[in-house]
């Protein structure tokens, strides 16, 4: 069971290896973020993406590419192996998406700082609204 202070800590350094998997996009980078059976919601309703090879290549099917958004977040919450970011995702004007969209992400770590599961609760806000 993780202290409050510790899996602070894991949860600053997990996200932190979470943003450079997505300005990266590759595999390896991925893969180290989730343990071997771990489940990867993309939404909460959504089925679960179980495993290494399955959270890839969920991840890459709808990949942003690097510089196409900007991302800040904050640590909300921590009990004991459950940690919740807020965070704010921004895709500007001249990009695909051209929104903005509110997370609230839900991770369980592992003892080794690895996410046994992953669930990104998010809003789209309207693109006028900027």
């Amino acid at each position: 069971m993780w202290d409050r202070v510790a899996a602070a800590e894991a949860a600053n350094e997990w996200i932190r290896r979470y943003v450079r998997a997505w300005e990266t996009n590759a595999p390896d980078d991925v893969r180290r973020l989730f343990t071997e059976d771990a489940e990867y919601r993309d939404g909460p309703s959504t089925p679960p993406w179980v495993g290494h090879d399955a959270i890839v290549q969920g991840w890459l099917g709808q990949q942003d590419e690097p510089g196409a958004w900007s991302f800040e977040h904050e640590l909300t919450a921590v009990d004991g192996d459950v940690v919740v970011v807020r965070g704010w995702t921004h895709y500007p004007e001249g990009t695909a998406k051209r929104r903005r969209y509110d997370n609230l992400m839900v991770v369980r770590l592992d003892a080794d700082g690895r996410a046994r599961s992953f669930t990104d609760w998010w809003v789209a806000a309207d693109a006028d609204e900027e």
